[in-house]
């Protein structure tokens, strides 16, 4: 990823909705868990995102002053290149559908590409219908199926994007 700030607090206009995606910050988490709260049967715990606070792959999309959006996502070497992972990503439930979530993965997706990650994983449940669409739309492809992955016996499929 991109040294923290490169790219920050570039304002974007999708669909006539204004919002700037920044690098996280501290008085940012709470939000941030108030939207992972709200999106996922079993969140992260807090400790989670101060763990990646200072990582450059921790993004928010903010729109009139509030937190609607992030999404946390690393790259680790493996057999001589670099692969990316979408860890955790979630725009709040009011703010869906308006291109945030699409605006902040693409951002993800660019800063991995100027690292030079051209391979990128993430999970997600099998019933999760709107972001398996979205990753398509995106360009992940379906690449297995890891059953009884989340704590609820769910299974998750393992999408990967190709640049």
């Amino acid at each position: 990823m991109l040294p923290r700030g490169v790219l920050s607090g570039v304002t974007t206009t999708v669909s006539g909705t204004e919002f700037a995606i920044r690098d996280a910050e501290r008085s940012d988490l709470l939000a941030v868990f108030r939207i992972e709260k709200a999106s996922f049967p079993q969140p992260w715990p807090f400790q989670a995102f101060e763990r990646f606070l200072d990582a450059p792959g921790f993004l928010v999309a903010e729109r009139g002053g509030t937190i609607v959006g992030y999404v946390v996502a690393d790259s680790v070497p493996n057999h001589g290149r670099a692969i990316g992972h979408v860890k955790d990503f979630a725009v709040h439930p009011d703010h869906r559908g308006v291109g945030i979530g699409t605006s902040l993965l693409q951002r993800t997706l660019a800063e991995l590409a100027m690292q030079g990650v051209h391979i990128v994983k993430l999970e997600v449940r099998e019933t999760n219908d709107a972001a398996i669409s979205l990753y398509r739309q995106l360009g992940f492809t379906h690449r297995r199926t890891v059953p009884r992955y989340y704590a609820n016996g769910e299974d998750a499929l393992i999408m990967v994007y190709e640049a």
